[in-house]
């Protein structure tokens, strides 16, 4: 049982109004078990934390993980044209092991940014499951379900037995939930069986909304409602636990259809920035008490997964939306990407802070550079200054994956030469 103290560092615990302050970190096996001073006696590692803060993990509530292997692919289009015409031709060409090296190659860059857990959904999860178990991230894991055609079935079998093999596994780091992938891609019979599903197994439910004005103008023209009053009026929002992505074209009325559902909305502002999408209504949502956590979408539309680059752009497109520099405060946003994001994977009561009796998942911010220096208010440097590069240490249910930026659970060389062949390849016949 590994016992693992840090040190005199910079604790931002992410719990209440607490204030970072300057103390001890003990980890026993794979939990935080007490704060303060901790003799060096007792542990079998001690971490020099002096002139590093620790937070805890950083939570990517929405990614499509393989589409790192799309990065930079199909730039400049809109969602529908880039979709379309370049993306979905592109994942047509993935093989099952395309797939698992993509998403191997986002949870490197994720470890490599600060991110410990992760919310995807695609296909041939298992094979993701797989790598996240071999890495040691924490992902909450769905397979996409599209019911644009009949598939006999198929896609649900999967889903299903996804969440038969894999919910609770890998030391329980790994989750599930069901994935119907937006209104207009889930007739109602379709998507009323998936919310029954969920009731019935209490597992979350993950769905893209309103991402697009297209999307809205579809779903009023096939059934005279908005994407939201369409999901309320099937009952999604009654009993089961929903993580809804994006949520950029929100009436009020919708807004009020959200107050008070469990779960709550992943803000993706560089990925609906970059496609023209919009801003979503952040501010307006969690004054209605609406949680939103933070995603970065695939990296096939965001480019970057660096979470810290997703806080920058949230906070300031909300003072720039609402023209009010005193929203969405440093604060507030490290808690989008901390424990909000913790309770819209249901996970909070596991991860999220820096609390003794949770999961040791956290990150050493190395604070000894010129452009986080001077050190006057820590919240706001590490809102607005820092970026995934200055993660030095990224540690996952007690276990280091990365030390002094060099990953130790991914050969990152290996891995690197095997991604661009395996791109070349996809995009080759688009």
């Amino acid at each position: 049982m590994m016992r693992l103290k840090i040190e005199n560092a910079w604790l931002v615990t992410m719990e209440g109004e607490d204030s970072p302050y300057k103390g001890d970190l003990f980890i026993e096996h794979d939990r935080i078990i007490k704060r303060g001073d901790c003799s060096a006696d007792e542990a079998d590692e001690v971490i020099d934390g002096t002139g590093f803060a620790v937070l805890p993990g950083l939570i990517n509530t929405h990614q499509h993980s393989p589409m790192s292997l799309l990065r930079a692919y199909s730039d400049d289009l809109k969602l529908m044209d880039w979709l379309d015409q370049k993306i979905l031709p592109a994942e047509a060409n993935m093989t099952e092991e395309d797939i698992r090296a993509g998403a191997r190659l986002a949870m490197a860059e994720m470890i490599k940014s600060g991110t410990t857990t992760f919310a995807d959904m695609y296909i041939h999860m298992s094979a993701i499951a797989e790598t996240v178990e071999e890495v040691g991230m924490r992902a909450s894991l769905t397979r996409g379900l599209v019911f644009h055609e009949p598939d006999g079935g198929v896609r649900m079998a999967e889903a299903l037995d996804l969440i038969d093999q894999w919910h609770g596994k890998a030391e329980g780091r790994i989750t599930t939930m069901f994935g119907p992938h937006a209104p207009y891609t889930c007739p109602p019979d379709a998507l009323s069986q998936v919310i029954r599903l969920a009731e019935e197994r209490d597992i979350p439910i993950h769905i893209h909304l309103a991402e697009t004005v297209e999307e809205v103008s579809t779903i009023r023209q096939k059934y005279g409602q908005t994407p939201t009053e369409y999901l309320h009026a099937l009952g999604l929002f009654d009993q089961c636990h929903v993580l809804l992505a994006h949520g950029v074209h929100l009436s009020e009325s919708d807004i009020q259809l959200l107050k008070g559902m469990k779960g709550g909305v992943s803000y993706n502002p560089v990925s609906n920035l970059k496609l023209g999408c919009g801003i979503a209504p952040v501010y307006k949502l969690q004054q209605e008490g609406v949680i939103v956590g933070l995603g970065t979408d695939g990296a096939g539309s965001a480019t970057t997964l660096d979470m810290f680059e997703e806080m920058k752009a949230a906070t300031w497109m909300q003072k720039l939306q609402y023209g009010d520099p005193t929203i969405l405060p440093a604060k507030e946003v490290l808690k989008m990407a901390t424990i909000h994001g913790a309770k819209l994977l249901r996970l909070d009561h596991e991860i999220g802070t820096l609390s003794p009796g949770k999961k040791a998942d956290l990150i050493l911010i190395n604070l000894n550079k010129p452009h986080l220096t001077p050190l006057h208010q820590l919240e706001s440097l590490l809102a607005y200054g820092v970026s995934g590069a200055d993660v030095d240490t990224t540690i996952v249910n007690g276990k280091i994956l990365m030390r002094n930026r060099k990953l130790l659970t991914i050969d990152e060389k290996v891995l690197l030469r095997d991604v661009q062949i395996r791109a070349e390849r996809i995009v080759q016949s688009v």
